[in-house]
C-alpha cells in the first residue's frame, strides 16, 4: 500500500477501534491488551519493516499517516506505535545482525513483543554523555547495572534497547546498545508514572540490576551506542511529530464543531489561524519524511517538524477548550483531553529548547546564503 492507502486504513481503523475507547484508555491510564493485538493484527505495528522480515512495508510517508489517524483516535495508541517502530525496530533493522533480525525484529512486525528504547537517567537526559548505566563484560557476554527513566511502554515492552557504558570517564565513546528482552532476571519496572497528558501510554522507572546478557544482545558495536541512539531519535522525532499532528487534527475538529454551534464571528478567527498552524505543521511532518525516503540527512526537518507540530498541537488545543467553554474545560471533555496530550508533546522526544539547540547549531554551522 502506499501513503495515501495507508492513511485510509488507519482512519478507518481509528475511527472503528480506537475513538470509541479514547475516554476510557484516558481515564484508566491503559491501553487495552486486545488494543494492541489488533494493532499487531492490522499491520500497524510492522509499518516500514520489510516484508522480508515479516513487515508491511511501507515508506516514512507510510508510517507518518498512520500515525496521525491513530493520534487522532487516541494519542497513547498511536505514541505506543511510534515507540516500537521508531526507537526499537528501525534500529534493529538498521544496525542488527541476521540473528537478531530473526529472533526480535520478526516478532516486533508482527506485533508478537511490542519494543521499547532506553536511554534517559535520573542524571542524564538531553547529554547522553551522562549515562551511568554500567556495562561490563568479554567475550561470555555483558552484565548492566543502573536505572532508566521516563521510558514509554515500559511494562508492555517484550524487548527494549537499552544504552549503558562501560565507563562514564570515556564519555560518547563509552557508550553501547544492548537488546534486552524484559524477562531478563534483573531486569523489573520500579514505578509506572501518572502524567497530565498521553495517558495510557506508559511512562516507567526501569531497573537494571545484574542483568547478564549473551554477547550478541551487542547492538552494532562496542562505543557505537551514541550513533545507534542519534540516528533513532532524527527518525522517531518524525514519528512523534506525526502524533502531535493527530492531536492537532483532532483538536481542529473540534474546535470547527463549536463554532459551528454559535452564531455570528465568534471563534471564526481563531479557527483560521489553528487551520493555518495545522497546515504549516503537516507541510513540516510530510517534508521530512520525504527526506527520510529519499536516503537525505533529515536531522534538521525532524527537528523543525517536531517543534512546530508539538507548538500547533498545544495551541489548537488550548483553543479549542476556549472556544467549547465551560463544558470544555470540565473532566472529561474531548476538548480537555487534547489539551492535556497536546501539552506533553514539547517535552517528549527530546524538548524544544532541544530542538531548537540542534537547529541553531545546524544554522549557525551553515554557509551563509543558505535556504531551508
Amino acid at each position: 500500500m502506499d501513503a495515501s492507502q495507508w492513511r485510509a486504513h488507519a482512519r478507518e481503523f481509528a475511527e472503528r477501534e480506537v475513538v470509541p475507547r479514547a475516554a476510557d484508555i484516558d481515564r484508566t491510564d491503559r491501553v487495552p491488551d486486545d488494543l494492541v493485538h489488533r494493532l499487531g493484527a492490522e499491520g500497524f505495528l510492522g509499518v516500514g519493516i520489510p516484508r522480508d522480515w515479516d513487515g508491511r512495508g511501507g515508506d516514512a510517508r507510510a508510517l507518518v499517516a498512520v500515525l496521525e489517524e491513530l493520534s487522532r483516535g487516541s494519542a497513547a495508541v498511536a505514541v505506543l506505535a511510534a515507540v516500537h517502530l521508531s526507537v526499537c525496530a528501525q534500529p534493529i533493522l538498521n544496525w542488527g545482525t541476521t540473528a537478531q533480525k530473526e529472533r526480535y525484529l520478526r516478532r516486533l512486525a508482527r506485533g508478537a513483543i511490542v519494543g521499547a528504547f532506553a536511554l534517559t537517567e535520573p542524571g542524564a537526559g538531553s547529554d547522553t554523555a551522562r549515562i551511568a548505566t554500567r556495562y561490563a563484560g568479554g567475550p561470555e557476554g555483558f552484565e548492566l547495572e543502573g536505572t532508566k527513566m521516563f521510558t514509554s511502554s515500559g511494562v508492555t515492552a517484550g524487548i527494549l534497547l537499552v544504552f549503558a557504558t562501560r565507563n562514564p570517564s570515556l564519555g560518547h565513546a563509552g557508550i553501547s546498545a544492548f537488546l534486552v528482552p524484559s524477562e531478563t532476571p534483573g531486569f523489573s519496572v520500579a514505578q509506572r508514572f501518572e502524567k497530565l497528558g498521553l495517558r495510557g501510554s506508559e511512562t516507567t522507572e526501569l531497573v537494571l540490576h545484574g542483568v547478564r546478557l549473551p554477547r550478541d544482545a551487542l547492538l552494532g558495536s562496542e562505543g557505537e551506542g551514541l550513533r545507534v541512539a542519534l540516528g533513532s531519535l532524527t527518525g522517531g522525532r518524525v514519528g512523534i511529530a506525526s502524533c502531535a499532528l493527530g492531536v492537532a487534527q483532532a483538536a481542529f475538529e473540534e474546535m470547527r464543531r463549536s463554532v459551528a454551534r454559535r452564531d455570528g464571528d465568534v471563534g471564526r478567527a481563531a479557527l483560521a489561524r489553528a487551520f493555518a498552524e495545522l497546515s504549516a505543521a503537516r507541510a513540516l511532518v510530510e517534508r521530512a519524511a520525504e527526506r527520510k525516503d529519499a536516503g537525505d540527512s533529515f536531522v534538521e526537518e525532524a527537528s523543525v517538524a517536531k517543534l512546530v507540530a508539538s507548538r500547533a498541537a498545544v495551541s489548537i488545543a488550548s483553543a479549542g477548550v476556549d472556544l467549547a467553554a465551560p463544558h470544555g474545560a470540565l473532566a472529561g471533555a474531548t476538548a480537555e483531553r487534547l489539551w492535556r496530550d497536546a501539552r506533553v508533546f514539547p517535552i517528549v522526544e527530546g524538548t524544544t529548547e532541544i530542538q531548537e539547540l540542534i537547529l541553531a547549531r545546524s544554522l549557525l554551522d551553515a554557509e551563509p546564503g543558505r535556504k531551508p
